[in-house]
């Protein structure tokens, strides 16, 4: 039997395009299903880049939507980025007419992945996204088709490598957040505006996909509480980790009779636990189902190679046939989630205080928890030198959110306050 081709065109040629082309080119008949690739098509905003792929030999296309709808490709991938313009309206574009699309694109997905969801299905299209999440890591394909025969209540890790890189800098070399952030850039862990990143924007896309595989749900990008890891300071970090923990930024998503909560927050997480120990550039996932329990995966969340690994297991999914809604229930069903007000979660939270050297603060503040319904778990008093006060820092007991920030707001007002007090939560992994 003679082998089939599968024609394949490529809008967007960056870390992620170029890795791409260079798999194919290297491996066209990886997949197997007995159909070997083709690339009949690329596009991005320049032909004349540097690169590390050449395509010299491949047909260009100025208009990603042009490649999109060419009927020389059978297969439509889009690496541009960005929820809207060009990417949003190719992929459009290519499921309109029945073509399949693979996307890296996790901001596309997040904002707009209910409505794409419709236009697939209702053109018998599919619509696949592995590499949008945890790059070449499997948390797509494990939500959407390990777990489809359990119920999942929950989801969370770490999934932005740019900021775990730069938190582990900071603890591991004693630099402050600017100062490693400069050399994430200078390695290419970080955009010239690494805002996406460090304000936690990323993680957030990729959690609202998250949630939406788990727990059968339209994306609901607007709903994620965001916080980024931005105004974490290097004195926390020494602080924390004197109190037994280590500072992550970690993505969540957990499903409850009140609805679902999605969230990214710096948070503490114990030494030895597996989201204190994923260092560097990595990323890593727990998964809990009802059945199952608790699923725990660990790999490279960006690259070229481990990213480009991960749309072509997309592409080869195309090649077998596989047919499955996009978010578990099929589009006409999806409802976005019902978010739960945070006011209303409860857990714990490391709360550091930066207080004039004087009698009877301790009492104060003490008294001001008590007040406002907070416990104290721990408590620590560090003279830190050159830190314009003596920091006191505590862990609360499992607190109602909204009593945890009135006590903040309370001690806020203290006299002896030299500077807001600063608050971050302790992992609930």
């Amino acid at each position: 039997m003679a082998k089939q081709t599968l024609r394949i065109g490529i809008a967007g040629l960056g870390t992620v395009g170029g890795g791409l082309l260079n798999l194919l080119s290297e491996r066209p008949d990886f997949a197997p299903a007995g159909t070997t690739t083709a690339i009949t098509g690329v596009s991005a905003r320049s032909r004349t880049r540097a690169r590390s792929a050449d395509i010299s030999n491949l047909p260009w296309f100025d208009d990603p939507v042009a490649l999109a709808i060419s009927p020389d490709n059978d297969v439509f991938v889009e690496l541009i980025g960005g929820a809207e313009g060009p990417a949003k309206a190719a992929v459009e574009a290519a499921l309109k007419l029945g073509k399949p699309v693979v996307t890296a694109n996790k901001a596309l997905i997040a904002v707009h992945g209910a409505e794409l969801a419709a236009l697939a299905e209702a053109n018998g299209a599919p619509l696949l996204f592995e590499a949008a999440v945890m790059g070449g890591t499997p948390a797509v394909k494990m939500l959407r088709e390990a777990m489809v025969g359990d119920e999942v209540e929950a989801v969370a890790g770490i999934l932005n490598g740019t900021c775990n890189y730069i938190l582990t800098e900071m603890e591991e070399t004693g630099r402050s957040f600017a100062a490693v952030l400069g050399e994430a850039q200078d390695l290419g862990y970080a955009e010239a505006d690494p805002t996406t990143d460090v304000g936690g924007f990323d993680a957030a896309h990729k959690i609202t996909i998250l949630a939406a595989l788990a727990f059968g749900c339209a994306p609901n990008f607007a709903a994620a509480q965001v916080e980024g890891i931005d105004q974490v300071e290097l004195l926390d970090i020494h602080l924390a980790r004197d109190l037994g923990y280590r500072i992550r930024l970690v993505a969540q998503a957990t499903r409850s009779d009140a609805g679902v909560t999605v969230s990214v927050h710096p948070a503490l997480a114990p030494l030895g636990h597996p989201l204190a120990e994923t260092k560097g550039p990595l990323n890593a996932l727990f998964i809990e189902g009802r059945r199952i329990g608790r699923i725990f995966i660990q790999g490279p969340g960006a690259g070229a190679g481990p990213t480009a690994a991960a749309v072509a297991a997309d592409i080869a999914d195309i090649m077998t046939g596989a047919v499955r809604p996009v978010f578990q229930a099929p589009a006409t069903a999806l409802k976005p989630f019902a978010a739960v007000d945070a006011a209303h979660a409860v857990g714990r939270a490391y709360v550091r205080l930066m207080v004039k050297d004087e009698p009877g603060v301790i009492a104060a503040v003490s008294e001001t928890l008590a007040e406002a319904g907070v416990s104290i778990d721990s408590f620590l008093q560090k003279p830190v030198h050159d830190a314009g006060g003596v920091p006191i820092v505590l862990t609360t007991h499992a607190t109602p959110e909204s009593a945890l920030l009135e006590a903040i707001r309370r001690i806020g007002a203290l006299p002896a306050l030299l500077q807001a007090p600063k608050m971050l939560r302790i992992a609930r992994i």
